[in-house]
This record gives structure tokens, sequence and C-alpha cells, in this order.
């Protein structure tokens, strides 16, 4: 094998040596980094730049060529509203119950993914019996496609699903679980935590085992209880880790899309329609395609999860500065 792999990377040293004297060895990184930097600027910068184009022009085209320029009209009918409290007071009113939506989502949502996710990764960082299986089960469902998620919840849930078939045999009765708008919503979010928690789990208990144990050492001596020792030691050091789910999980929250959409459609109405699949309805699956009007939601979207993501490192700052 040594006797095949040896020539080989003489050869390439041939050019790279070639490179490094014409170059310089500072230079040499961006060698290297080129490949990256040609996708990423593909599958990411041109995309987001197309996106301004899509934003600013009109029609049902595709090609920009065919487009005709209309300024910022798709943003004024998105902003169109006599109380942006009230969705139907709005000239689109099914963006602005996508926009309500998805933030009464994300709020419980990611509330419910970082609290449940610590509570877990602190008992799966003790010492219990069969550690190792409880971390594989909570982290399983991450594996799952998100159809496959939603599908399987879906079978539950369902009229005849598996739940109403427990309640009929213990004679409470079943129920519509996907008709009622409230109990949609409910489940979409106890689904995309049940689906989603084992991964920030993960990062938690990551950051969990990088304390020192030292200090709880020095915290069982100094007799601290396990509140205070949470409080003063835990929370603390585990701060910079919690932004990470923090922001992860938020942007992760209000991309949501692909396993509601294939649990309930956007149903019962627009119960469970959030900003991502009106996105997706008015630029791909609706008569006429408004890919100016998608386009301009997905960059308010963006600007939004800007804003609040620079907000929370403005706060994390602050407070290890403080």
């Amino acid at each position: 094998m040594l006797s095949i792999i040896s020539p080989l990377m003489r050869l390439i040293e041939i050019p790279m040596l070639a490179l490094q004297r014409l170059l310089g060895i500072n230079r040499l990184a961006w060698v290297f980094l080129l490949p990256n930097l040609v996708l990423f600027g593909l599958f990411a910068f041109l995309p987001v730049i197309l996106n301004f184009f899509y934003a600013t022009s009109g029609s049902d085209n595709v090609m920009l060529a065919d487009r005709p320029y209309v300024g910022a009209r798709n943003f004024v009918t998105l902003m169109d509203c006599s109380s942006y409290l009230d969705p139907n007071t709005c000239r689109e009113d099914k963006f602005w119950r996508a926009v309500w939506n998805t933030s009464w989502f994300v709020t419980l949502q990611v509330g419910f993914m970082v609290g449940f996710s610590l509570l877990t990764a602190i008992i799966l960082n003790r010492d219990i019996r069969a550690r190792g299986f409880f971390r594989s089960v909570f982290f399983f469902p991450v594996l799952l496609s998100p159809v496959v998620v939603a599908l399987i919840w879906k079978w539950i849930l369902q009229r005849e699903g598996v739940m109403n078939a427990f309640l009929d045999w213990t004679g409470i009765g079943g129920y519509n679980w996907l008709v009622d708008a409230q109990w949609a919503f409910t489940w979409s979010v106890f689904i995309s935590v049940w689906a989603h928690m084992g991964f920030y789990t993960l990062i938690l208990l990551a950051g969990l085992q990088a304390i020192p144990r030292d200090v709880y050492e020095a915290a069982t001596m100094d007799r601290a209880s396990p509140w205070r020792t949470f409080r003063r030691i835990t929370l603390p050091l585990l701060s910079p880790t919690m932004l990470v789910v923090l922001v992860l999980a938020l942007i992760k929250g209000v991309q949501t899309f692909d396993e509601i959409y294939a649990f309930t459609g956007g149903g019962p109405g627009t119960a469970t329609t959030f900003i991502i699949q009106y996105i997706y309805e008015e630029g791909f699956a609706g008569a006429p395609r408004l890919f100016g009007l998608a386009a301009a939601a997905s960059l308010m979207v963006a600007i939004v999860l800007l804003i609040l993501t620079l907000i929370q490192l403005w706060v994390n700052r602050r407070n290890a500065d403080g």
C-alpha cells in the first residue's frame, strides 16, 4: 500500500511546491480554501443576490430578463395592514397569519426545547445505569427523516390511529386531534420538540462535560445546595453553549416546514401554516407563482433572524464583560 501512496504523494508535491514558491507560504492557504469558497458562493451567496432581484421585480416569469422592475412594491404589499395584530385587516392576510403562527410556534418550541434539552443533558451527565442506552434513545429521533417523523405521528394521532384506539380501550373516547386547530398546533410544537431535542441535548451534554469536575468538588466541600451549585456554577459556565443552542434552535424553529407540512399540511385552515410554507406556496405551489412576493417574504425572514441573532450575541457579550 505504501508503495502506491508514496509515489502518488510525490507527484502531488511537485505542483504544490511550485505554487508555494509562486504565491508564498501565507497565500497557499487560499488554494485549499478556494474549492469551498466557490461552492459556498455558488450555492449560498448567489441565491441571496438573485433573491434581491426577484424581490424587486414582478410577474410570474422565471427568467429575470422577463421580469419588470417594481422596486419595493412586493414589500409594500406584504406590509399593507390596518393593524398588524389582526391579519384580517392585511392585504396579504395569509402572510400575517403565518407570521403570528410562526412567532407563537418559535416562542413555545424554543422555550420547551431548551428547557427539556438542558434537563435531559443534566440527567444524562450523571452516573446512572444504562446511561449510554438512554443517550442513544434521546438522540434516535434526530436520525429520522422529518417526513418519517410526521407520518409516524400522523398515524398515531389520526381519527383511527393508535392514540384514539388506546383512548377508546380505556373508555375515555377518541378525539379528532388533527381537525381541532388548537390541538393541531399543540401537537406540532410537541412533535418538533420530540424530533429535535436530542441534537441540542447532545450539544449541552458536551458543554456540561467540559466544566471542570474540581469546581463541583469545591462546591460540595463548601456544602452548597444542588440548586445553588446549578445557579452559581453550571449555568454561568454553560452560558456560551446555551447561546449556541438558543441561536440554532431559533433559526431552526423559524425555518420549520417539512415535518409540519407533511403532518398537517398547514391546517386545519391556516392554524399550522408557518412562514416557510407561505413562501413555498406563493413561489412554487400557487397559481400564479408569485416569485417576487415569496422572495420579499424570505428576505424579511432573513433580516429578522439576523437581528435576533445579533441581539443574542450582544447580550451574551455584555454578560461576559459584566
